[in-house]
């Protein structure tokens, strides 16, 4: 059985602990009602001070062990902290040295936010990509020097070490991780349950190499957020503009320098990348696809998706029909 550890320590964002608490363990629920028992995980919310303690907010949880009842894990993620980790880190000089005992052990690690300062202070990040909470961007590159900060990036990965820059990403990797431990049958229904939007690969989302694919321009990830939520609607670039209080051609700009691409352009690869999804995934004929992202004109998503991708939707649907029994007999796995 694998076991997975959450760390929590005081004054630690809720979110951060509860995300991946609550979508392994609905995980765990859907394998035990499937009766897949053997990808039943062992999840332990482990502290590394008190059992009990409050996290930002206020919150009181009561932890199942401390730090030194746990010698060997599989995967550890370590939660953000409200405000700067540098006392936390000084409060708990154990954590580091926990961490290092365990990715030499073999254990996956995750930082979400600025819980990846904690593994940094353990040196398992020099000369590795890494990112963090943008509020904390200098004060991170200022302690550790080594590491390769990545500022436009919300999610990293490097020797078995993950990075997120914000709450928002360490849902997304959650997904990754569910696949690794269950498989993509299950991780798509966690994707059903817990996000709006079907689920994206791992490659596409979580380790894209191109730094310009993320920022940190909060209103334009609010924008891009709306256009996640309202794909499928009758979209007009004005009111998008009219809605976040910005003329067309500011917000023409500012997207372009924040996301390397314009807000329809954006929306259209969007939409396709959901029709993508839903031709891999169902039997939609291609006039109803179109519908569900947002294109009444069937001739148009049809043009539209062969220019972006060579191929017409059918041709795509059937390509990827071929290639599945590839997927499933090479999936990666924890071992």
């Amino acid at each position: 059985m694998k076991h997975v550890t959450i760390i929590a320590v005081p004054k630690a964002l809720g979110s951060t602990v509860s995300i991946p608490l609550e979508m392994i363990s609905a995980a765990n629920d859907i394998a035990r009602s499937r009766k897949q028992l053997e990808r039943i995980v062992a999840l332990e919310v482990v502290s590394a001070g008190d059992k009990n303690l409050s996290l930002a907010g206020g919150l009181s949880i009561k932890c199942d062990k401390q730090l030194d009842q746990v010698k060997s894990t599989d995967l550890v993620f370590i939660p953000g902290i409200w405000g700067s980790p540098r006392s936390s880190i000084r409060k708990f000089p154990e954590l580091p040295d926990w961490l290092k005992d365990q990715h030499e052990q073999g254990a996956l690690i995750c930082g979400i936010s600025t819980g990846t300062h904690f593994i940094a202070e353990a040196g398992l990040l020099d000369g590795k990509a890494a990112t963090t909470h943008w509020r904390f961007f200098d004060q991170f590159q200022h302690y550790f020097p080594k590491v390769k900060l990545q500022r436009k990036r919300f999610i990293t990965c490097a020797d078995n070490i993950y990075c997120t820059g914000s709450v928002n990403a360490a849902r997304d990797i959650m997904l990754h991780f569910i696949e690794l431990l269950f498989g993509e049958t299950i991780a798509n229904e966690i994707a059903r349950h817990f996000t709006h939007e079907l689920k994206r690969s791992y490659e596409t989302l979580l380790l894209n190499e191109d730094q310009q694919s993320t920022h940190h321009d909060e209103v334009i990830i609010k924008v891009q957020e709306w256009l996640q939520d309202n794909y499928q609607e009758n979209i007009q670039i004005a009111e998008v503009a009219e809605n976040f209080q910005m003329s067309v051609r500011s917000l023409n700009r500012r997207f372009k320098l924040a996301a390397n691409t314009t807000p329809l352009q954006y929306l259209q690869e969007l939409r396709i990348d959901q029709a993508k999804a839903l031709l891999k995934q169902s039997n939609l004929v291609v006039s109803e696809v179109a519908d569900k992202v947002g294109y009444q004109d069937a001739s148009y998503f049809t043009g539209l998706f062969k220019k972006l991708n060579a191929v017409t939707p059918n041709e795509y649907r059937r390509l990827v029909r071929n290639k599945l029994f590839v997927a499933e007999t090479s999936q990666q796995s924890i071992q």
